[in-house]
């Protein structure tokens, strides 16, 4: 997301009452790159909160030791290291009863994508499955190809920020690889659309792309409209859902209903926001309403599904809802 890089210091962005904290890359000083790595330590605490929180950059974990699980949306991984993780903007993530954490975290925002623009949907797409134990071979690569990006970040010589941003594209495909199952389809990303499914004009393909961008890591409520998504982009509705179902093969609204729905279940299994809460943060007034919308959606109440009722869809759900949540 853009925008997202700030100064120490800077006021951290307020969520709605309820609401999970977001959080900012910060720079050390004005006019610095927004990139940073490093190990947990050096870091930072906020590296290995225990907290659910979100982020308005992404964040890419090398675990190379530890115990306790990391929960990420909806899903609970244990850490059995070594392991690869890719967080986007937008999702909840947390780590839970961990001790003896190592490993290299490396942090950036959209706009350090600039040379690889196609590294956004890779990105996308791993988020969906963020989670990747690594064999013996892909721990080596990933520890050298790390270890490279850590050196040349630390120096600071001359053409540094062309050279990372070249490693952390080497990073992302090769963790593309990972993630790919066989046939080397890549992995479905709840609440966004896929790769591009058809050739389409440059304009088209980044209309699309900004789309995807925005109901993915969406954090505004007054965003969840195909009509304020295309206000935002600066194009028109009918051009919006064009390009788009050029793009996709899917109308915008099917996709931005996909994302409401998985930004309501994030809500509702990991903060103690009340249904009328949730309600409002995707974009609905009516509480009722969205208790159809989500029974329609998912095959559940909201009040069922943080309880667990949502066995049947994501056998995941039980072991990170807390019992006596409210609904």
């Amino acid at each position: 997301m853009r925008g997202t890089t700030v100064l120490p210091g800077t006021k951290e962005l307020s969520p709605p009452p309820g609401a999970p904290p977001l959080h900012r890359l910060e720079v050390v000083r004005p006019n610095v790159m927004p990139f940073a790595i490093g190990t947990f330590d050096t870091i930072g605490p906020m590296s290995r909160a225990a907290f659910p929180h979100r982020h308005t950059f992404y964040e890419i974990v090398h675990v190379t030791a530890g115990a306790g699980a990391h929960v990420v949306d909806l899903a609970r991984w244990e850490l059995r290291p070594p392991h690869l993780c890719v967080i986007a903007p937008g999702q909840l993530h947390h780590w839970q009863d961990v001790t003896g954490l190592d490993g290299s975290v490396v942090l950036f925002t959209e706009d350090f994508l600039l040379d690889h623009p196609g590294d956004r949907d890779l990105l996308r797409h791993l988020s969906g499955r963020p989670w990747l134990t690594l064999d013996d071979r892909a721990h080596a690569e990933t520890s050298r190809l790390v270890a490279e990006l850590d050196e040349e970040y630390r120096r600071g010589a001359d053409g540094f920020e062309t050279v990372l941003r070249a490693l952390l594209h080497v990073l992302v495909v090769r963790a593309a690889r990972l993630g790919a199952p066989p046939g080397g389809a890549a992995p479905e990303v709840p609440g966004a659309p896929g790769m591009l499914q058809a050739p389409v004009s440059d304009r088209a393909r980044a209309v699309t792309e900004e789309f995807t961008r925005l109901i993915a890591g969406a954090t505004d409520p007054e965003l969840w409209s195909v009509h304020a998504c295309a206000r935002r982009i600066g194009v028109t509705s009918g051009y919006l859902a064009e390009a788009v179902r050029t793009a996709t093969g899917r109308t915008p609204g099917q996709l931005l209903r996909e994302a409401r729905t998985h930004e309501a279940k994030r809500l509702l299994a990991r903060t103690d926001m009340t249904v009328r809460q949730v309600a409002r943060r995707v974009g609905m007034a009516d509480p009722a309403y969205f208790c159809r919308f989500f029974r329609r959606e998912t095959g559940v109440s909201p009040g069922d599904f943080r309880r667990g009722g949502d066995i049947h869809h994501d056998h995941r759900i039980q072991s990170i809802a807390p019992a006596g949540r409210p609904s």
